[in-house]
């Protein structure tokens, strides 16, 4: 028998891609993962889930990482049909997941404040159909979530460092940090629109861009 687990990364953030993953191990190893310690990506330390994810990828039979652009996620979030926003993405990237694990059942941290209808999403999504068990805080409850979780961190963290190195030091990414604020009022400066990573849709994004057109026009 075989447990996935399904968690994201990124999802609240303005600057970068939110990342989606899920892992499968067969019912027999579910005590092993939890035995290393997963919990809640948030909770570790960034060296923590570091050593994790070899260990987690050796426990697994299969595991999957999809990234969903900002470009995708723009384009989801000034849709016009309801409930074909954010949530439906992630759903429908949840659903692509399920379809290369191929599990007898999966456990997923629900998005939508409708758990159920989350799930039902997920699976109109997938062309394998299983029993999915869509939960709030599932990370944190089952150990299968909190490895996904992991994952999915790690290879977001990655991923920033990256965009970090091209476009320079912006933070997080995370709309609470400073630092990716000024990043994008900085950007502008020089810039007449914002890089690929960064979500226009976000409202920081859309103030920032505001702003340079107020400023644009008192020159005139």
């Amino acid at each position: 028998m075989l447990v996935a687990g399904i968690d994201e990364a990124g999802r609240g953030c303005v600057i970068g891609p939110l990342v989606v993953a899920g892992l499968a191990v067969t019912q027999e190893n579910l005590s092993a993962l939890t035995a290393l310690g997963v919990k809640d990506s948030k909770v570790l330390t960034a060296k923590k889930r570091e050593s994790l994810v070899p260990e987690i990828i050796r426990l697994s039979q299969k595991h999957v990482l999809l990234k969903v652009s900002p470009m995708e996620i723009d384009q989801a979030v000034e849709s016009k049909r309801r409930l074909f926003k954010l949530n439906r993405l992630e759903a429908q990237t949840m659903g692509q997941i399920v379809t290369a694990l191929e599990p007898d059942v999966a456990y997923v941290d629900a998005a939508d404040v409708f758990e159920e209808r989350f799930g039902q999403h997920i699976l109109e999504a997938s062309t394998f159909k299983t029993r999915i068990v869509s939960e709030h805080k599932a990370d944190r409850t089952y150990p299968i979530v909190s490895a996904a979780s992991v994952l999915a961190k790690v290879e977001r963290d990655r991923t920033v460092e990256a965009l970090r190195s091209e476009h320079g030091d912006f933070g997080t990414g995370y709309l609470t940090d400073p630092k990716t604020s000024r990043f994008l009022k900085e950007w502008l400066k020089t810039h007449e629109d914002f890089p690929e990573c960064v979500r226009k849709s976000w409202k920081p994004a859309k103030q920032a861009k505001a702003c340079q057109g107020t400023e644009q026009q008192k020159l005139f």
